[in-house]
């Protein structure tokens, strides 16, 4: 596993303002997910979301990182990007994919997914030469956090 930035102020190509951002690459292998889950499941409940949503960010996270898994080029490493603001987080999770793999968005686990967050969409070239997978979800606070329940 390799943590890329942490809690450093997002850029001006990140959406909103103020926002964090935690890259963290791992082995495009259902074996090395974990990591994954932990920042998503460890960055939503200091965000103050409440128990509910961070675990259905847990396993949204996991999905999508398991679908790319699906269609990930030989050795190739997955990256997961966490876009953390005031009341949302944004998760991008990309893999080097096999020359013309598609993501399939009409399966189980996709339909798990879309109903885990608020947004999902796909992005990338499978028939370019080096080939890119992205699965993007977006899920935001509910107005029950935490505090607010005390």
């Amino acid at each position: 596993m390799s943590v890329v930035g942490s809690g450093e102020p997002a850029g001006t190509s990140t959406p909103g303002q103020g926002g964090r951002i935690v890259v963290v690459q791992v082995g495009a292998s259902a074996s090395e997910l974990h990591p994954l889950r932990l920042v998503a499941a460890g960055l939503a409940a200091r965000a103050d979301f409440d128990l509910d949503t961070v675990e259905d960010l847990r396993l949204a996270v996991d999905q999508a990182a398991s679908e790319l898994v699906a269609v990930a080029a030989p050795d190739a490493v997955l990256t997961c990007t966490f876009c953390l603001e005031d009341a949302r987080m944004e998760v991008t999770s990309s893999v080097p994919a096999q020359p013309g793999a598609i993501l399939p968005q009409d399966s189980f686990g996709w339909r798990v997914l879309t109903t885990l967050v608020d947004e999902v969409w796909v992005t990338g070239e499978p028939d370019s030469a080096t080939p890119v997978m992205s699965i993007t979800l977006s899920k935001r606070r509910s107005n029950n956090t935490v505090t607010e329940r005390r």
